[in-house]
Order: C-alpha cells, then sequence, then structure tokens
C-alpha cells in the first residue's frame, strides 16, 4: 500500500478526528457501568471499545461512500478522500467490509443474543446515510445505532435488557440526536441547496426549543433510570452536572453561528464524561 492510499484510508476512517469515537465509547462505557454494577470485565470492556472504533469507521466508509457525489458541495467535506480522488470506490468498499467483518469477529466473542441484537444494529448504522435523503431527523436513526452498546453491554453481561437499560439507550438516543444536531447546523446551508435532509433543516426557526425539549427528555430518562437501579446521590450529582453543560450550550449557541454550534458538538464530550462519573461514583465501594 502506497503512503499516499494509507493516508486516504485513515482519513476516510477519520481517525484523524476521533472525537465520534469517543463519544461512542463514552455510550459503550455507561453501558458497560450499568449492566456490570461498576464493574464489568476489563475483557468485555476491551471488546466495546474496539467494536466502538471500528463500528465508527466503517460507519464513516460507508457514509462517505454513500454521499461521493453531495460531499464536494459541502464547504466542510468538500476535501474528503473519495472526493478528492485520492482512494477509489473499489478500495473504500473492500476496507468498509473488512472493518465490518473484524467487527463481527470481534461480536462473536459475546453471546449469541449480543451476535442477533448487534447484527440487527449494523443494518441499522448502514441505513443512516440513505436516510439523509428522506427521513426528516436522520439525527434520530444515527441515536438508534449508535446507542446500542448500551443495549449490548445489558445482553452481554446480563444475558437479558432490563428497565433500567431501555431508559439509558433512551436516553442515549437523544443524547445522539442532541450532539448530532449542533453538527447538522454547521452544514445546514449547504445540505439545503444540495437537498440532503437533517433535523437542523426540520425544525428551522425552533431550533432552540427542540434541543431544549430532547435535553429535558434525555435528563428525565437518566433521572428515571438512576430511579429504577435505585442508583445513590452521587450519580444525581452526576446528571446535575451534565445539565448544566447542556445549559451552557444552549447559551453559547444563541445566535447559531457555525463555530459555535461545531464548538457545543465537541463539548458535548463532557457531558458524556459526567454521565459516565455519575455511575462510576455511585458504584464506588
Amino acid at each position: 500500500m502506497s503512503t499516499r492510499l494509507f493516508i486516504a484510508c485513515i482519513r476516510l476512517m477519520r481517525l484523524d478526528a476521533p472525537i465520534v469515537p469517543l463519544l461512542l465509547a463514552w455510550t459503550c462505557l455507561w453501558g458497560l457501568w450499568l449492566a456490570g454494577s461498576g464493574r464489568p470485565p476489563a475483557y468485555t470492556v476491551c471488546i466495546f471499545l474496539l467494536g466502538a472504533w471500528l463500528t465508527h469507521s466503517a460507519g464513516c466508509v460507508f457514509n462517505d461512500l454513500a454521499d461521493r457525489n453531495f460531499d464536494g458541495h459541502v464547504e466542510r467535506t468538500r476535501n474528503r478522500p473519495l472526493v478528492r480522488g485520492e482512494i477509489s470506490v473499489t478500495a473504500a468498499v473492500v476496507l468498509g467490509i473488512i472493518l465490518m467483518l473484524l467487527n463481527f469477529l470481534l461480536v462473536l466473542l459475546l453471546n449469541w443474543q449480543t451476535i442477533l441484537l448487534a447484527s440487527v444494529c449494523g443494518i441499522v448504522m448502514l441505513l443512516y446515510p440513505l436516510s439523509k435523503r428522506c427521513f426528516p431527523a436522520p439525527q434520530l436513526i444515527l441515536g438508534i445505532a449508535l446507542a446500542s452498546p448500551i443495549l449490548l453491554a445489558q445482553t452481554a453481561l446480563l444475558g437479558t435488557i432490563t428497565l433500567p437499560g431501555v431508559l439509558f439507550y433512551g436516553a442515549g438516543i437523544c443524547w445522539t440526536l442532541i450532539y448530532d444536531t449542533f453538527y447538522a447546523l454547521v452544514d445546514r446551508n449547504d445540505d439545503l441547496k444540495i437537498g440532503l435532509r437533517s433535523s437542523a433543516i426540520t425544525m428551522r426557526g425552533r431550533e432552540h426549543c427542540f434541543l431544549a425539549a430532547i435535553m429535558t427528555l434525555m435528563l428525565a430518562l437518566l433521572l428515571s433510570a438512576g430511579y429504577a437501579a435505585a442508583l445513590n446521590v452521587w450519580y444525581y450529582a452526576g446528571i446535575l452536572g451534565a445539565a448544566l453543560l447542556f445549559a451552557w450550550e444552549l447559551w453559547d449557541t444563541r445566535h447559531f453561528e457555525r463555530e459555535r454550534c461545531f464548538r457545543a458538538f465537541l463539548h458535548n464530550n463532557w457531558v458524556g464524561a459526567a454521565v459516565y462519573l455519575a455511575l462510576v461514583l455511585t458504584y464506588l465501594p
């Protein structure tokens, strides 16, 4: 493999921009700490975190394949490898298939319930790029896929899905909808020109009301999950921290400048950390 092709593969998998794999890693850790009562096996944690990286990388490859005729018209994506011809469509397809196969081999190390659920979630992930053509809020489809590690942790560690797990999964979907709406606000003008759909376009004129409503729903689901799992006061302190971080994001993006919306997207890393810290503290001996 030439150096040029290797660099193109790195960029196609977004290894040069690790923020989304980190967001997905927080979701994995939420699910593992909840299902494992604060003591998930290190072996399972490694499988989930590596799986999160492979899932995100494969998703980026197939997303760029689906959007290769659109990305050149969007300011943020016009220099992506497929648009610039740095990697061929065939090579990108092969790379995506390899990443999916590696991910599937990882899942085979877990129980049959997790294998079945992961297969369904993988199909949902592949549907996301196509949903941007016809669905008014493709971020919801993305959330269903990216929040799935919470349910996968339940099946992997417990063999079943509990009520707190379902509530946390709902919160994970909401969280993806929040941070990816901030991301979509960066591209909204370009997406309007080329006919792609997003929650930022659908909720135009009601952006902050929409974001505030989803943030409130997410926090309500997290609080309900804490009650259902009988978590202690440290958990609720962490959720309060997440609420304050959300309040800052709404204030900082009050004028919807592109740079501030992108900063709010990146800032959600701290929200993920706050929820994880809440779970870590509540399960300390």
